[in-house]
């Protein structure tokens, strides 16, 4: 299950909405070892793409030199689906690389009627898509 705060939330659904029609992106980091979510880092979809993205690599590897400079981890990558519902494409899948990770999509597409997004999480091991329960909570 992933468990983030309202305010960690809202950032990624407002970043997602932002970009639109763009696909956007970005990572929440956490103390390591701690699966714990707590700063938000939005990147730059260097793609520029409705329908794919990709993070810079200069700006990842100044990413993860900060991230190791303050014994942080990945715990969310999150991306968004502009056109489509929030479940990993073959794409996503094969470039999933942190298998610790959290990995959040959403959807500023009205697929199914719910509304205008879906947030969903997921973890990704081995080009296994399992889904998880999101628990949205004021604080830790």
């Amino acid at each position: 299950m992933l468990t983030l705060t309202k305010a960690l939330y809202d950032q990624i659904v407002d970043h997602a909405r932002k970009d639109h029609p763009d696909e956007a992106c970005g990572m929440v980091a956490g103390p390591a070892g701690s699966g714990r979510p707590e700063r938000f880092i939005p990147m730059l979809n260097a793609a520029r793409s409705p329908t794919f993205y990709e993070f810079d690599s200069q700006d990842l590897l100044k990413l993860y030199r900060e991230l190791d400079d303050r014994d942080e981890e990945p715990v969310i990558i999150y991306h968004s689906h502009t056109a489509t519902e929030a479940y990993p494409s073959r794409t996503d899948i094969s470039y999933a690389n942190e298998p610790g990770a959290h990995y959040v999509l959403v959807s500023t597409a009205d697929t199914d009627d719910a509304g205008p997004f879906q947030f969903r999480s997921f973890r990704i091991v081995d080009g296994v898509v399992t889904e998880e329960d999101v628990e949205v909570v004021d604080a830790y």
